[in-house]
């Protein structure tokens, strides 16, 4: 037998993994745990979605409409765009593998803030284009001027994740509005808005409306986060037609499932019943962060469902602390934690552990 292996692309080396959010284990004394490191809706399927789900699960044996005709249909409607500016894929960030595919290669090069969501350097290696990372300011926040100044004749995307995951972060209309009155016609600008539905900043623009008169703007939008189908995989992106047919051309033929089709307009269409769940997430999400910042804490405003502490070198030793009292957050090793705003139960235990840990500094 050859010794030798199959020849795979150089590109691939050194890439790092995506780290999923840790499953939560039981607590000390066999008490209930909580999983608040990855960003998941705690509420259940909303109303109609499971009945929807369990229709679709009786035609397993078929394919799923490659086009996802329906989804398309209602999401124009919804958001008042061409069906000819829509694509669909598994989830955002397949929807975003898909653009960095359809715009960069060997060569090339890809901006975003950093840190930023982990999935951007490693769909930009896989492409074998180069990763620009600008850092945050030192508030956590996109840093639009250097990302500009950023910008060469070899760049062709850039990412721009608003609100910010992990930071939770935004970037508001006028400065983003003059950031993209910067970046040259033939750069795509990748508004990535997953957290969207949590934004209360009035002075945080839609992205949606920002690219419509603006040819290189594409937003990038989920199903799994206020929707709450993280496990169904299935999200968008609205760009003007010449991005959304290469996001078609490029996406992987029947990516999305039936089901999965089928729940996102289910979702859709239960919009009163969604904006009361977002609401009641945003106002936990608010105690959260003033019970924090009264421990002592310095916690960024944050438009998303989580929250962010810039730990340092303590975050690894603060996310174990929140293990062992029986909460699993998001520790991003030398800079910081994410926590993720879950049940009301299980935030109680992290600002527990949270307020024991600042008593021992």
């Amino acid at each position: 037998m050859s010794e030798k292996s199959p020849r795979l692309r150089g590109a691939l080396d050194g890439i790092p993994t995506y780290k999923p959010g840790r499953p939560a284990a039981a607590a000390e004394g066999g008490a209930p745990a909580y999983k608040l490191s990855s960003n998941e809706n705690p509420y259940p399927p909303l109303p109609g979605v499971m009945e929807s789900a369990v229709a679709a699960a009786g035609s397993f044996n078929r394919y799923p409409d490659m086009a996802c005709s329906a989804l398309t249909a209602e999401l124009a409607e919804h958001f008042g765009v061409p069906q000819s500016h829509l694509a669909t894929g598994t989830g955002s960030v397949g929807v975003a593998q898909s653009l960095v595919q359809a715009t960069s290669g060997p060569g090339d090069e890809v901006i975003y803030a950093w840190r930023s969501f982990e999935a951007y350097p490693i769909i930009t290696q896989i492409s074998g284009a180069t990763s620009v990372r600008v850092p945050l300011t030192d508030g956590d926040v996109h840093d639009l001027d250097a990302m500009a100044d950023a910008i060469t004749d070899r760049t062709r995307l850039i990412f721009v994740c608003n609100p910010n995951n992990p930071t939770g972060t935004v970037v508001r209309r006028a400065e983003l509005e003059r950031f993209l009155d910067r970046v040259p016609a033939d750069v795509l600008v990748v508004l990535d808005e997953a957290y969207r539905e949590f934004i209360r900043d009035a002075d945080v623009p839609d992205g949606i409306e920002l690219y419509r008169d603006r040819p290189n703007v594409c937003v990038l939008r989920t199903f799994s986060k206020a929707y709450g189908l993280a496990g169904l995989r299935v999200g968008f992106a609205v760009a003007h037609e010449p991005v959304a047919a290469a996001l078609r051309k490029t996406a992987v033929p029947f990516g999305v499932s039936q089901l999965a089709q089928d729940a996102a307009v289910a979702s859709l269409r239960a919009e009163d019943a969604l904006l009361e769940r977002v609401e009641a997430l945003v106002v936990e999400r608010g105690r959260v962060v003033e019970a924090l910042r009264g421990q002592g804490w310095t916690v960024p405003e944050t438009q998303a469902n989580f929250v962010w502490l810039r730990l340092g070198e303590r975050t690894l030793d603060f996310a174990a602390a929140c293990e062992r009292a029986g909460v699993v957050v998001r520790p991003f090793a030398g800079e910081g934690m994410r926590a993720t705003i879950g049940e009301v139960a299980g935030n109680d235990l992290f600002l527990q552990a949270a307020e024991a840990y600042r008593k021992e500094l």
